[in-house]
């Protein structure tokens, strides 16, 4: 562990110790340290809310200013049970080590001793107290698991630092602008319903028609790099994920079958099995390949409402999805090829270049994900052709194992979202398993039958992910060329009503999105609201525009433009449009 971490994970311990001062009674479960701080899962004998925090802090800078140094103590299970007689969830902690044989070790802090392997600090005097904050309470059940009892966990951020704590909560008062659920319902983009379900989003009218501006652009983006689309169901007989092997690998995330005259039906998880079906579907021979199947595909996979993120993870969502099936010889090539369209997608169209590569890999130790697949060498010749592309491609990546899927290695784009957690936008998964399982072939040129290496990809990801990405890498403003209304034309008085009307009507004629403010509300307000909708340009026109025959433009991104003729004006915009600028 880092010393950060160690004084992080020594902050819980103090926090833990406040918390005893507070309600004696209380039961203590976990206090790991987090990526910002640290937390401790607490049950607490009597109430205990956010207005405790402040108190809470400030024993434990008390507690700092102690001096006080931490102990490690090697102990034997019983013991353990000894000192924490009273303590279910460290007695639960403790018969776990002693059936997987571990060393049971405890920290001593001042009077308080707590189940721990560590690390820790030497002493509380390297503590800064102003590089630490507790910031506020969530309800978390035991183990994560909600037929377990729910516990209080308190959170706490923590720096090495006063001026980096500082920073990092600039950061994220910044990313709460940002964040795609509170613009989601402030732009009416999209909405949540309990009725409907949890992670079950509907699109409102404006991020409806963003999404299907996202489709139309993919979707012809994909046609002229030779993919061709199909439509499957989301409902599919079971047989065929026994085939595929997704009963046997992903069955956790799948729901509940259907019965259906006596036969189960699933939820589609995946879109993979349904396109091979379609690949075997008449004989084939090498001149056909590469088949490239895309589809827009639906699909549902449980996710526990604990971790459900609006867009970002959700139970229902749809894939930007396509499986190419090619010759060995051609792997190489065709990854690259994905490589360079999402390069163009990303970083050319929509400005989005913060990203790295992760070349996600088995581990073998892993023998529920990985161990009925025997077969090293395909596993091995697999990985040395996706590092290969990616060195091809002159992509810096970073190799992690245990990532891969269970049929393959794969390529997955990382990137931060706003508040700072890693997220995969998109992935590129290589395939030497699955045509096997599902018997697919083709007559290479010898005349002989081959199966093909089929590569998993996903430009977008999800439309929902990406759509949740977007967002918040725009702030909600999105660019012209998505955007629902692209110009408000907003009138000084009711006097200019007419020409108002023969402005949008042109700009309606020259396929301009156009929406018109024309009440007699101050323009003031009128401005206040456009910019609040974060419409790409609005156009005020008063008594001096209306005499000159121009129109006044402001730009939610550059802000006041100036003063333009129309023709002008739609010029600017029409450009801006076919160039997609963002």
């Amino acid at each position: 562990m880092s010393n950060l971490d160690n004084l992080r994970h020594s902050l819980a311990h103090l926090l833990a110790t406040a918390s005893l001062q507070y309600d004696p009674n209380l039961k203590l479960a976990i206090g790991p340290i987090i990526d910002n701080g640290f937390y401790y899962d607490i049950q607490f004998s009597k109430p205990f809310s956010n207005e405790m925090l402040p108190t809470l802090q400030q024993n434990m800078i008390s507690l700092i200013k102690q001096n006080l140094s931490f102990e490690r103590i090697e102990t034997t299970a019983n013991e353990a049970k000894k000192q924490f007689k009273d303590q279910p969830f460290k007695i639960e902690l403790i018969n776990e080590l002693e059936n997987a044989g571990a060393t049971i070790t405890l920290y001593k802090t001042g009077d308080f001793i707590d189940l721990c392997k560590g690390g820790h600090i030497e002493n509380t005097k390297e503590i800064p107290i102003d590089a630490f904050e507790l910031t506020h309470i969530a309800g978390a059940y035991w183990r994560g698991d909600e037929k377990n009892i729910m516990l209080t966990r308190v959170y706490g951020l923590a720096f090495e630092t006063k001026e980096m704590l500082e920073e990092y909560k600039k950061q994220q008062a910044e990313a709460k602008l940002r964040d795609h659920r509170l613009l989601g319902e402030k732009l009416q983009l999209f909405m949540i319903s309990d009725e409907v379900g949890k992670g079950l989003p509907l699109w409102l009218p404006n991020g409806a028609f963003i999404r299907k501006k996202l489709e139309d652009f993919i979707f012809d983006k994909e046609l002229a790099n030779g993919y061709q689309y199909v439509n499957t169901p989301i409902l599919t007989h079971k047989r065929l994920y026994e085939k595929s092997g997704h009963l046997a690998h992903y069955k956790d995330d799948m729901y509940n079958p259907i019965e259906i005259e006596g036969e189960e039906y699933y939820l589609r998880p995946m879109n993979c099995p349904h396109h091979h079906q379609i690949f075997k579907h008449r004989p084939l021979s090498y001149r056909d390949l590469p088949i490239r199947l895309a589809e827009f595909g639906l699909v549902h996979r449980f996710e526990r409402s604990g971790v459900l993120t609006g867009l970002i993870r959700s139970r229902g969502f749809t894939q930007n999805d396509s499986h190419i099936y090619c010759d060995k010889k051609d792997l190489q090539n065709e990854i690259i090829n994905v490589l360079k369209l999402f390069k163009e997608v990303f970083d050319d169209v929509f400005q989005i270049k913060e990203y790295w590569f992760r070349l996600s890999l088995p581990d073998f130790s892993n023998t529920e994900k990985f161990g009925d697949i025997k077969n090293k060498k395909m596993w091995d010749e697999a990985a040395t052709v996706t590092r290969n592309s990616l060195i091809a491609f002159a992509a810096p990546f970073v190799e992690v194992e245990g990532e891969a899927s269970f049929y393959g290695p794969k390529i997955d784009i990382q990137m931060k979202n706003v508040a700072g957690k890693e997220d995969t936008i998109a992935t590129i998964q290589i395939d030497f398993y699955s045509s096997k399982r599902s018997n697919l072939e083709f007559t290479n040129s010898k005349g002989e039958k081959e199966e093909p290496v089929i590569i998993h990809r996903a430009i977008l990801g999800s439309f929902e992910r990406f759509f949740a990405l977007l967002t918040e890498h725009c702030a909600g403003a999105f660019p012209v060329w998505l955007s629902r209304v692209q110009v408000q034309i907003l009138s000084v008085t009711e006097k200019q009503k007419e020409y108002v009307k023969n402005i949008a009507d042109s700009l309606i004629k020259d396929g301009v999105r156009v929406e018109t403010n024309v009440s007699d509300e101050m323009l003031g307000k009128k401005v206040k609201c456009a910019k609040e909708a974060r419409v790409p340009y609005f156009l005020i026109i008063g008594e001096k525009e209306m005499t000159s025959q121009t129109v006044t433009v402001e730009s939610h991104k550059h802000g006041k433009i100036g003063v333009m003729s129309l023709v002008d004006f739609i010029n600017r915009i029409k450009k801006e449009v076919q160039n997609k600028t963002q």
